[in-house]
């Protein structure tokens, strides 16, 4: 749980221009491609050859993040994850961000300290520069959209609709964890809200809760990608759900994809908690969500660039678009996968 900070400075003593100016005093640029950063209209952003790839995200408190359990410093962080995960799903390289806020009344100018504090880490992590954004002020609760700029050359971009018969369906990392740790972290606060006298109890559960709140986006997958001249025939990021994802890869690449359970990697912290909560760890890592991994797929003559490349998976083949989306189960079934996803929108 967030502790209360001592001082409280009110954000209207600041003004919009003053609390910028407070809030990014310390920024500085690292890449010579920003022309221009915070301080004018726009950002200028130089590219040369390179194809400028961007992105934009939007987390609602209430929707995507509850401060009952997500310090400000750590969503400032998630916030810049998240955004910069799409762009490395381009197989491209992130350079900037912008930041824009809407908040209420209830945030001081100390509380978007930590929520700034977090995003420069962010910054400094995976080395790109927050170069613009707005603020404003909303009648209730907190709201931030982040846009995340990056480039590549025209060659080495790739998209979703691009996999191909044959290709081999690969991920990186381990997948629901994060919906593990989001389901401990919702347990300890209705304990707490029924019982606030009781103590949170997360003791050995790092790993899962780190998944939730602070995640990571896999920058080392493309630089080794690079390094192995390996280029994915097609690559989104499981933000909403290994199951979800592959329904959109294949959708838009016209193609069906046949998984084996036995390949989708699960942590055994994931593994032991879905039991614990009397849920299927598969479900868990194909519905789950937030995990911020790799789905990608690759011609078959690469199959030897992949096979010794560290935390990658082989877990299926594209097939004809007529054979579905489908799991072969351990047990030796073969079900249809339902894309059951983070939904964003209520019926």
């Amino acid at each position: 749980m967030a502790t209360e900070n001592t001082k409280r400075t009110d954000v209207n003593q600041l003004g919009e221009f003053g609390l910028i100016n407070h809030l990014t005093k310390n920024v500085k640029l690292q890449n010579p491609s920003s022309k221009k950063g915070i301080g004018d209209d726009a950002a200028v952003i130089e590219n040369g050859q390179l194809q400028t790839v961007v992105s934009t995200d939007m987390l609602v408190e209430g929707i995507h993040f509850d401060l009952m359990y997500s310090p400000l410093k750590h969503l400032g962080y998630k916030s810049v994850v998240v955004n910069v995960s799409d762009i490395y799903a381009m197989n491209a390289i992130p350079k900037q961000v912008t930041v824009s806020l809407a908040l209420s009344n209830r945030f001081s100018v100390e509380a978007l300290e930590e929520f700034y504090a977090g995003v420069q880490a962010a910054c400094d992590k995976y080395k790109v520069d927050l170069v613009g954004g707005d603020t404003t002020s909303s009648p209730k609760g907190l709201y931030i959209s982040i846009t995340a700029i990056g480039q590549a050359p025209a060659d080495k971009i790739v998209y979703r609709n691009t996999a191909k018969v044959g290709d081999i369906i690969c991920v990186t990392g381990d997948l629901g964890a994060a919906y593990l740790g989001l389901q401990l972290l919702e347990r300890e606060k209705q304990l707490y809200l029924s019982n606030p006298g009781v103590k949170a109890d997360l003791e050995g559960q790092n790993y899962l809760v780190g998944r939730q709140l602070k995640p990571e986006a896999r920058k080392d997958i493309i630089e080794l990608f690079t390094k192995n001249n390996l280029v994915p025939t097609s690559m989104i990021d499981i933000s909403d759900g290994l199951a979800s994802e592959l329904f959109h890869l294949c959708t838009q690449s016209k193609v069906g994809a046949f998984i084996e359970e036995k390949g989708v990697p699960i942590h055994d912290d994931t593994q032991l908690m879905a039991i614990k909560f009397k849920l299927d760890p598969i479900t868990c890592a194909l519905s789950g969500g937030e995990d911020y991994e790799l789905l990608f797929t690759i011609a078959p003559d690469d199959i030897d660039k992949v096979k010794f490349l560290p935390d990658l998976y082989i877990i299926g083949d594209i097939v004809a678009e007529k054979d579905g989306v489908k799991l072969h189960t351990t047990g030796g079934n073969i079900h249809p996968i339902k894309a059951q996803g983070w939904q964003h929108f209520g019926s």
